[in-house]
């Protein structure tokens, strides 16, 4: 893998620190999954992670920012968020249809004792970390091949 400059808000670390210890496991493979995929993305060459909303968020200069988060009001779900009026979540639909639960054309969902997808979740980082580069070809440049 390349290397790949990451930049790290402090408020970053304290927001998963925040999470109840069950929690912070679940938000970190959602964040070990970001990283590691951003790695694998050649023309991504620097990562910034924030706070966006108060939510540890992903930043490229190539995407759209993607946010991922767990709330107390929804206890047994955490979540992977996108910008609501792109063609991501709705692409993710058309593409992965069933594989995950939605929340509108904001969200990927997550029950706390489900099991992620990992092959396919990368795939919408990978859209989401390239977004203005795809957002004009069909599918997001998806191919099953």
């Amino acid at each position: 893998m390349k290397s790949l400059k990451i930049t790290t808000d402090p408020r970053v670390e304290a927001k998963f620190n925040s999470y109840p210890k069950h929690i912070q496991t679940k938000m970190n493979i959602l964040r070990q999954l970001v990283l590691q995929t951003a790695k694998e993305i050649e023309s991504i060459k620097a990562l910034e992670e924030t706070l966006k909303w108060g939510e540890p968020s992903f930043i490229t200069n190539q995407g759209s920012t993607l946010r991922m988060d767990w709330k107390t009001k929804n206890a047994n779900q955490y979540a992977m968020y996108f910008k609501c009026t792109s063609k991501l979540v709705p692409t993710f639909k058309e593409i992965f249809a069933d594989t995950f639960q939605y929340e509108k054309n904001r969200a990927i969902l997550f029950e706390l004792d489900s099991k992620i997808p990992k092959k396919e979740l990368k795939e919408c980082i990978r859209m989401t970390l390239l977004y203005h580069s795809l957002k004009g070809k069909d599918l997001l440049g998806y191919s099953k091949a």
